[in-house]
C-alpha cells in the first residue's frame, strides 16, 4: 500500500510541534541533560588517553581512574595558580576600594558640574540600578552554584561513560538496520573527531589569548596583569558578554591604580589588537576550522543555547550543532540543512533571484 502524501502545511505543523515539544523537554530537564552533555564531551576528549593506558595492559577501571586523575591534576593546577594570584589581589583590596571610592566621588562631581545632574539624583539612579540588578545577580549566583554542583557529579558521569562506552556504541549500531552500519560508523567517528578537535582548539586558543593578554598588561604596567590576563582569556570563551568584561577588568584596574588615562588607552588598543588576532587568525584556524560551522549559524545557535540552558548552553551549542551537521551530511533528505550550517559558500546561486541567470556549479 503506497504511503499517503500529506500536504505541506500539515507536515510542517507536525514538525514544528515536535521541535517545540523537544525544546520544552530539554528546557525542563536541564538539570539532568546539562551534566550528561558535559560528561559526554569530556569523555570523548579523554578517551584517547584512556585507550592508551588500556593499550599498556592496564586494567580498564584503573585506566579510567588514571585518566580522571591526570585531568583533575591539570584543572587543580589552574585553580591553584588563580588562587595564589587572587590572594595577592585580596591583600591590596582595601587600597583599591579606597581609590575607587575617590574616583567615584570625582566622577559624580564632574557629572554634576558638566550636566547639572546633582549628586543626590545620581545616588538615587545608582540605587535604582542596584535594586534592578538583584534579579540578575541572583541568576548569576544560581549559575555559579549550578556549575559547582556539576564539578562533583560530572566526574562520576565521565567515569561511567568511559566504562560503558562499548555498550553505548553497540547500542547505536544495533538500533539501526545492518545496511546502515557503515554510515553509523562514519557518523560516530566524525563526531568523536569533531568534538575532540573543537575542545582542544578552544583550550589552545585560551592559552594563546591568556599569554597575549598577560604580556600586554605586564608591559603596560597594569597591576595583577597575569591574573587579569588569564581571567580575560577564560571569559573570552563566553561569547559577547565575556569579551566585554575581559576588557573592562584591566581598564578598571588601571583606573584605580594609575594616574591619567594613558594606560587605559594602551589597554584598549592592546586588547583590540588581541581580539583582531583572535577573531581573524586563532578562531578560524584553530577552532572554527575544526567544527566547520559558519559565523551566522554560530551566532544564532549560541543565542538559542543561552536561552535554553544559559551559560552552559552557550558552551555546548557549537559542538552540539557540529554533531547535527555530521548527521545531516549523511542523510539525503537533510543534506540541505547540513550545507546551511557549514562554512562552504557556493560560487554561484541557483535560480534567478538577482535578476540574471546564474550557472549552477555542482
Amino acid at each position: 500500500m503506497p504511503a499517503k502524501d500529506y500536504p505541506f502545511y500539515l507536515k510542517s505543523t507536525v514538525i514544528m510541534f515536535g521541535l517545540v515539544l523537544l525544546v520544552y523537554i530539554f528546557s525542563q530537564l536541564a538539570d539532568v541533560f546539562v551534566p550528561i552533555a558535559y560528561s559526554l564531551f569530556i569523555a570523548i576528549l579523554l578517551n584517547p588517553l584512556c585507550n592508551k593506558f588500556e593499550g599498556w595492559k592496564i586494567p580498564k577501571v584503573l585506566s579510567i581512574a588514571l585518566t580522571l586523575l591526570i585531568a583533575s591534576i591539570a584543572i587543580a593546577g589552574l585553580f591553584y595558580f588563580l588562587s595564589t594570584q587572587i590572594i595577592q589581589f585580596g591583600d591590596s583590596l582595601p587600597m583599591l576600594q579606597k581609590k575607587l571610592a575617590a574616583i567615584s566621588v570625582t566622577t559624580q562631581q564632574w557629572v554634576a558640574t558638566t550636566f547639572g545632574y546633582t549628586v543626590q539624583k545620581q545616588n538615587i539612579l545608582i540605587k535604582e540600578a542596584m535594586d534592578n540588578s538583584h534579579a540578575l545577580l541572583g541568576s548569576t549566583l544560581g549559575s555559579v552554584v549550578g556549575v559547582l554542583g556539576l564539578v562533583f557529579i560530572i566526574p562520576v558521569y565521565v567515569f561511567l561513560v568511559l566504562y560503558y562506552k562499548t555498550l553505548l556504541l553497540n547500542f547505536f549500531y544495533e538500533v539501526f538496520s545492518e545496511e546502515n552500519s557503515k554510515r553509523v560508523a562514519e557518523v560516530l567517528k566524525e563526531t568523536k573527531v569533531a568534538i575532540q578537535s573543537y575542545i582542544i582548539g578552544l583550550l589552545i586558543e585560551m592559552m594563546i589569548v591568556a599569554a597575549m593578554n598577560s604580556v600586554a598588561l605586564v608591559l603596560l604596567g597594569v597591576k595583577y596583569g597575569i591574573l587579569i590576563g588569564v581571567i580575560g582569556a577564560i571569559l573570552n570563551l563566553v561569547p559577547y558578554l565575556g569579551g566585554i568584561i575581559a576588557i573592562a577588568l584591566p581598564v578598571l584596574m588601571a583606573t584605580v591604580t594609575k594616574d591619567g588615562y594613558g594606560t587605559q588607552l594602551g589597554v584598549i588598543i592592546a586588547y583590540m589588537v588581541i581580539q583582531f588576532i583572535d577573531n581573524n587568525v586563532l578562531v578560524p584556524r584553530i577552532v572554527s576550522s575544526k567544527v566547520q560551522i559558519n559565523a551566522l549559524m554560530s551566532i544564532i545557535v549560541v543565542l538559542l543555547g543561552n536561552m535554553l540552558w544559559g551559560l552552559s548552553g552557550m558552551f555546548l551549542s557549537i559542538p552540539f550543532v557540529a554533531v547535527l551537521k555530521i548527521i545531516f551530511d549523511r542523510i539525503d533528505g537533510l543534506k540541505p540543512w547540513g550545507k546551511l550550517l557549514g562554512d562552504t559558500i557556493p560560487v554561484h546561486h541557483k535560480g534567478d533571484i538577482w535578476g540574471r541567470r546564474k550557472k549552477v556549479v555542482h
